[in-house]
């Protein structure tokens, strides 16, 4: 599959007791944790990627088999 740069999403990185935990404001689900910053900065791109890898084979097996249009979009916030 080719790669794609996704840009412009928000990394919340909280300082708790354990370490950090961090998430991606605009998608629901991807969210970690990790022993340190970097840890949990490491962390949160491999949950976004699984989640947007997820997300994406969920919606191919869908539309599977239907007349469908697919475009890339963007919006500005």
């Amino acid at each position: 599959m080719k790669k794609e740069k996704i840009s412009g999403l928000t990394a919340v990185y909280r300082k708790v007791k354990e370490g950090y935990i961090a998430y991606v404001e605009e998608i629901p689900g991807v969210n970690t944790q990790g022993d340190n910053l970097k840890e949990a900065k490491e962390n949160l791109l491999d949950a976004l990627r699984l989640v947007l890898e997820v997300n994406r084979e969920m919606a191919e097996k869908e539309i599977s088999g239907h007349d469908v249009l697919k475009e890339k979009i963007s919006i500005d916030l």
